[in-house]
């Protein structure tokens, strides 16, 4: 009877030690919270930027950055693979949700708050103060001597100037063709399409005028380049959040705590020199991020 009952107990105790386990593991808040990055310098830094803070708020974080581009990072989400990424206000707006450009901020948050919630039931957090727009840029010994502060003087001199870009600049809407129709259907004297990497050695050597920047991009602090002012409006913003799976946020409230406090401390000015340690610098994105967040107290 002994022996009856032993062989009827084992497979009682090993149910509830597996139920156990699975009680222990597998509850929601319990789970890493996996977040993933694009596949460029600024995105692997606040990556990483929000690994950490989610890690010093006492969560289990699986990193996956590096993932791709905008496409893969949105299937990521939606697909359930990660649990959050940084995004820009502007992509989300254009490229995600496919509405007409805008240059309001805070109308451009709000209708891609809206429409990632109601379409795919993700959350935009608090977006940060920098923006990672497209830009023009000049040096500023060339900008005072040809006094150019916006597209509009530009505009009026290009005929003698020379830009400098990627291919692509010279095709996408939001490109050249974009600018020459908000301002005047000017020609340039040329357009040298080259490898993003190299343009602004180009401009600092004097290949070029002018050059395509986006608004933190690291060599704009290094080098004290003018952005000209876009003073039609005709770039919308692009201000870093992080995008969050509603899920996620219901097993985790402390994630929305967490990356709201980092917010705000992600201005241009700090973007563009965090961007130059790795760009020019050579340091690991990783190492930028951890010396930035002690340096502000939130590790």
């Amino acid at each position: 009877m002994r022996l009856i009952r032993r062989f009827l107990l084992w497979p009682l105790l090993t149910v509830l030690t597996a139920t156990l386990i699975v009680a222990c593991t597998g509850g929601g808040s319990s789970a890493a919270i996996r977040v993933g990055s694009k596949d460029f310098t600024e995105q692997f830094i606040i990556g990483e930027m929000y690994a950490l803070v989610l890690e010093k708020a006492g969560l289990t974080v699986e990193r996956k950055l590096n993932l791709g581009g905008t496409p893969v990072a949105q299937a990521g989400l939606v697909n359930n693979e990660i649990d959050l990424y940084p995004e820009y206000t502007g992509t989300g707006l254009l490229t995600v949700l496919k509405l007409p450009a805008n240059s309001d901020q805070e109308k451009v948050f709000e209708d891609v708050a809206k429409g990632y919630k109601e379409q795919f039931n993700l959350v935009w957090l608090d977006p940060a103060p920098m923006n990672n727009t497209q830009a023009l840029a000049m040096t500023e010994a060339k900008a005072t001597e040809l006094n150019i502060r916006n597209i509009s003087d530009m505009a009026a001199q290009a005929s003698s100037l020379v830009m400098v870009g990627p291919p692509e600049f010279q095709e996408r809407e939001d490109g050249l063709p974009g600018i020459q129709q908000a301002y005047g259907n000017f020609q340039l004297r040329e357009y040298k399409a080259i490898d993003p990497g190299l343009r602004y050695k180009a401009l600092v050597d004097g290949e070029a005028d002018v050059a395509v920047a986006f608004g933190t991009d690291g060599e704009i602090s290094a080098f004290n380049l003018v952005l000209l002012e876009d003073d039609r409006n005709l770039f919308p913003p692009y201000q870093v959040a992080p995008v969050v799976r509603q899920e996620a946020l219901d097993a985790n409230p402390a994630i929305a705590e967490a990356l709201n406090a980092l917010a705000p401390l992600l201005t241009d000015e700090t973007m563009q020199q965090l961007n130059y340690q790795v760009s020019g610098e050579q340091k690991e994105p990783a190492d930028v991020a951890r010396e930035f967040l002690t340096q502000q107290g939130l590790l």
